[in-house]
């Protein structure tokens, strides 16, 4: 039976950051996002709140932003090579994140089978952000359980690569998982944890106990 990885983004793939941050690091924003990240962290606004929020603060950004955002960024090392592997080996890989679609769906392009994120308007803007189609941690469930659906693999054949609350209902949802470089609860929930900068090494303590 094929398995099928999924891979959350913000703190797992990339390390010690997220999407949001490294695009608002290209409008000069940081100090303006570290702010509304406290926030999120804090609860004090939920995931959709966090989007028009994130949205009008990026009124003035460009693709070509977005795409030095996504090729500075801080990757893990090794994810087209785990990605590959997985491939070859007949499973499936997929990344689920609450960061926004134009900068997840880039992740096709490095061989995952699938990418979601929360559905932005297109860059540059021009349209405003609907929150209905913002992404939040019990979403992230409901779009495993499609995947599985659309590769025929069950939900016994999942396994979850995350780092924080966000992966929590995700984690409980699937038989294992892998904490990467992750808040410590979400340690105490894990099949495995990793602390690094390689996937490839992440990958391989699920493989190994196969």
């Amino acid at each position: 039976m094929a398995r099928l990885h999924l891979f959350d983004l913000d703190g797992t793939l990339l390390h010690g950051t997220a999407a949001p941050v490294e695009i608002s690091r290209q409008l000069g924003l940081e100090t303006e996002i570290a702010e509304l990240e406290r926030d999120f962290l804090a609860r004090q606004i939920d995931s959709p709140q966090y989007a028009v929020r994130v949205h009008a603060l990026w009124a003035e950004l460009t693709d070509a932003q977005v795409t030095a955002a996504f090729e500075g960024a801080p990757w893990l090392m090794g994810i087209r090579e785990t990605w590959a592997e997985i491939r070859e080996g007949g499973d499936y890989c997929a990344v689920i994140s609450l960061s926004p679609s134009f900068f997840v769906e880039r992740l096709l392009g490095w061989g995952a089978h699938a990418a979601y994120g929360s559905v932005f308007p297109a860059v540059p803007f021009t349209e405003p952000v609907n929150p209905t189609g913002i992404l939040n941690a019990a979403a992230k469930v409901k779009i495993a359980n499609r995947l599985c659906e659309e590769f025929g693999v069950g939900r016994s054949d999942c396994v979850a690569y995350g780092d924080s609350l966000s992966d929590v209902e995700l984690f409980g949802a699937v038989p294992v998982s892998v904490a990467v470089n992750a808040d410590q609860r979400l340690v105490g929930l894990a099949t495995h944890s990793y602390v690094g900068r390689d996937l490839r090494k992440a990958y391989e303590l699920v493989r190994a106990a196969w």
